[in-house]
């Protein structure tokens, strides 16, 4: 019997493929949960009279951290299914604020695709990762690579 949601395997992300997540609004709760269980008790994320009267944030932002977890909750569900093996490494780069009451996705782009020389049934992936909110402004960017099950372990996609 087939499994479905399986993740996506190396042979399917060639350099230049592009795709993105579904959307996912952040709310109040999820914020207030997130600063909780990270320990992030940053004023600006638990004290509204210091929002309101200190800070230049017109409304309940969210730390970054909880920006990239979202992301990552999302590819992780839609594209890592029992394919994704290890986390290596990545560049982050906040470029603008998130709100309660904001929607988020990601744009994905496979920017590095090679097969691992130490593992033949691993690929390593790198992409770039674009946070949107509704409004059409990024709010985030990221560039993760990824090893990455792999179908074969004697040709690269491509090849006869």
């Amino acid at each position: 019997m087939e499994t479905v949601g399986l993740g996506f395997c190396y042979e399917d992300l060639p350099v230049g493929r592009k795709f993105r997540t579904i959307g996912r609004t952040v709310t109040k709760t999820d914020i207030t949960n997130f600063v909780s269980v990270t320990g992030m008790l940053e004023v600006l994320f638990i004290n509204r009279d210091f929002r309101e009267k200190e800070s230049n944030m017109p409304g309940f932002a969210a730390p970054g951290s909880l920006v990239y977890c979202f992301m990552e909750g999302l590819l992780t569900q839609s594209t890592m299914q029992h394919t994704g093996f290890a986390f290596l490494e990545m560049e982050l780069k906040v470029l603008g604020p998130t709100f309660a009451g904001d929607t988020i996705h990601c744009e994905v782009e496979v920017t590095e695709s090679r097969r691992s020389k130490s593992r033949p049934n691993r690929g390593l992936v790198r992409t770039r990762n674009r946070v949107f909110k509704q409004t059409g402004e990024q709010v985030l960017e990221y560039t993760p690579l990824r090893m990455i099950k792999a179908r074969t372990t004697d040709k690269e996609p491509g090849e006869a």
